[in-house]
Formats: C-alpha cells, sequence, structure tokens
C-alpha cells in the first residue's frame, strides 16, 4: 500500500494549501474540492492518506472542507483509507543555517532528523566565586530522555515564531515566571544532534542567559514538562557528567558557552 503525507497548514493561503494537495496527490493543479474528488475517485490502487493539519487555533474553511472530501472518498472507495493528525508545524532550517518557510510537523520533523530552530534559556547566579545554573528534571511522561536534568527552560521556534518571543513563552509556561525579553541575554547558537529511540531531534538552538534573582517558591511548574528544579554549579554538573552517574541531557559544550559569556 502507498503512503501519502499531506500536511495543511492553518496559517498558508489556499494556493499554497492546494498546491501541496497537488503535489501529495502527483496531480495536475487541484483548485476546488470537485476536482479533488475527481482525483480521489480515480485512485485504483491502495492508497492510505496520512493527513496533518497544523495546531493553530485559527478557523480555516478550506482546511475544514478539504478534510469532508477525504473522509467522504474513503467511505465511498475500499481504496483509499485516511488518518488526520493535529501536530505543531516547525520552520525547516537549510543548509546553510538559514530559517525557511518551508515547515513541516514537529513529529515528522523529529522522524525525518530536519534541522529545526530551539531555545535553551539558563537562568544563572554567582555564589562563592561559582556559576550556578537552574537545571529542570523532565517530566517521567517525555518521550525524549524522562526523568532526566535538562537546561532551565527550553522549547520548540513555531512557524513564523522567533527566537526571543519564543524564549520568553518557554520560560512562562514551564517555569511560570514573566521575564521580559530585555533581560535575556543571547550569548550564541549551537547545534545538537540527538538520536533516542526512533527519535532524531536535530536542533539549532539559540542560547540565552537570564541573570533575573530566581526564587523557587516563586516557580509554577508545567508538570507534563517538569517534574522538579534545582540549583547546581557549573563545574560540578561537568564532573559528575564524566562519570555517567547523572541522568541527563546537557551539553557540556553549551556550560562553557555559559562560562565563557560570564567570565
Amino acid at each position: 500500500m502507498d503512503i501519502a503525507e499531506i500536511f495543511l497548514n492553518r496559517l498558508s493561503d489556499d494556493n499554497e494549501i492546494w498546491a501541496e494537495v497537488s503535489e501529495k496527490l502527483g496531480a495536475e493543479k487541484i483548485g476546488c474540492n470537485d476536482e479533488l474528488t475527481d482525483v480521489l475517485m480515480g485512485i485504483s490502487d491502495k492508497m492510505q492518506f496520512r493527513i496533518y493539519i497544523s495546531d493553530e487555533d485559527i478557523p480555516n474553511e478550506l482546511i475544514d472542507s478539504i478534510r469532508a472530501v477525504f473522509i467522504n472518498a474513503a467511505e465511498c472507495s475500499s481504496s483509499i483509507s485516511v488518518e488526520f493528525f493535529t501536530d505543531e508545524f516547525v520552520n525547516i532550517i537549510d543548509e546553510n543555517d538559514r530559517i525557511t518557510s518551508r515547515s513541516k510537523p514537529r513529529t515528522l520533523v523529529h522522524r525525518d532528523g530536519d534541522l529545526h530552530p530551539t531555545v535553551h534559556v539558563w537562568m544563572i547566579k554567582r555564589k562563592d566565586m561559582g556559576i550556578y545554573v537552574l537545571l529542570q528534571k523532565r517530566s517521567h511522561e517525555k518521550a525524549i530522555y524522562p526523568d532526566c536534568y535538562d537546561v532551565s527552560a527550553a522549547g520548540h521556534v513555531t512557524q513564523s515564531g522567533e527566537f526571543g518571543k519564543t524564549a520568553v513563552r518557554e520560560i512562562k509556561e514551564e517555569l511560570g515566571l514573566d521575564i521580559p525579553r530585555m533581560k535575556l541575554e543571547f550569548i550564541g547558537f549551537r547545534k545538537n544532534h540527538t538520536k533516542y529511540d526512533d527519535i532524531c531531534d536535530n536542533e539549532l538552538s539559540a542560547v540565552y542567559l537570564c541573570r533575573e534573582p530566581i526564587y523557587e517558591d516563586q516557580l509554577v511548574l508545567q508538570l507534563s514538562e517538569v517534574s522538579e528544579v534545582c540549583w547546581a554549579e557549573i563545574d560540578e554538573i561537568l564532573s559528575i557528567m564524566e562519570d555517567g552517574t547523572f541522568p541527563n541531557c546537557i551539553s557540556a559544550d553549551e556550560l562553557k558557552m555559559i562560562k565563557k559569556a560570564v567570565f
């Protein structure tokens, strides 16, 4: 059985949506539901359609009507089966490390290993000549590295998003803190390629520091993402990372970036 993956993006205009449907069906330009119905009813070999719809809370009548056409075709033809998925779409980064206008469901980005943009935000403080960072312990429910210690707050830059705004959003969502963009210090980009089971996470991360006073009793943790937090000194983290007894998904190179930026 052949499989076709179709991406219906709520942020796209009608021409872009029809172009996506036409390309994935290998058809001449489709421009209306009647033409789509004709193409689908002409399929004789077994075909499975996996249709991904972006998760923005934005009405899109064209996407709703296309969805209805596929459902009707699957009911009328034994050759066609269809599944629908709602997913966060992210923009793909090209070979020159530039964010493109091409977006793709996050699930498939992780499956295929496409380079995509993320943010890492480190809460830091100086104490007793050391540099301490706030670590979050990832929720037990996380698909990647559950129960492992990680960067203070992190997340994907959704399609058409910005690094700085994403950093502010992730701090609010994961830690419950309202930190303005001007309080975040950008210290550079870092690439990270992680293979975990069937997930191939290939990221270009914008790394930020936050030097604002942070107190644990101020935090409101997003328990689906973060189970707990703690402060740890960078050199001590680097030391215990070497012996393999510290469950983490922290980059030693990123910790060294922080030390370089602070000293």
